[in-house]
């Protein structure tokens, strides 16, 4: 494994991340407490990202420093991405979510008992 690391490409694992909770730079920007402009250039890769950042960014998604230094993502990324769109949601779409799992986990379970 190359330990080199590349801002260009932790910027992109930062936009992706972003882009997949649906949030804008200026939402994201401060939800981890740095300005929209400094967001920008660690997204472009025209700037390193501090430590205090870093852990805000993962403090925030719930992704992984090996995923945003390097890329590696050895856990469960549906959980992870689930996790991230549980995190902004309030109880009654809780509550819904979690109907529609229980719902589909039912049907599933019942449909591998059918003969």
């Amino acid at each position: 494994m190359d330990n080199k690391l590349n801002n260009v490409e932790i910027g992109n694992r930062i936009r992706s991340l972003r882009e997949a909770m649906f949030m804008n730079r200026e939402k994201f920007s401060e939800m981890v407490d740095i300005s929209e402009v400094f967001l920008g250039q660690i997204e472009r890769g025209e700037c390193s990202l501090s430590l205090k950042t870093l852990i805000s960014i993962i403090d925030y998604t719930g992704s992984s420093a090996d995923f945003i230094l390097y890329g590696n993502d050895n856990s469960n990324s549906y959980h992870k991405k689930i996790n991230r769109i549980l995190k902004h949601c309030d109880e009654n779409t809780l509550e819904l979510i979690y109907n529609l799992i229980h719902d589909v986990h039912k049907f599933n379970k019942n449909m591998k008992n059918q003969p």
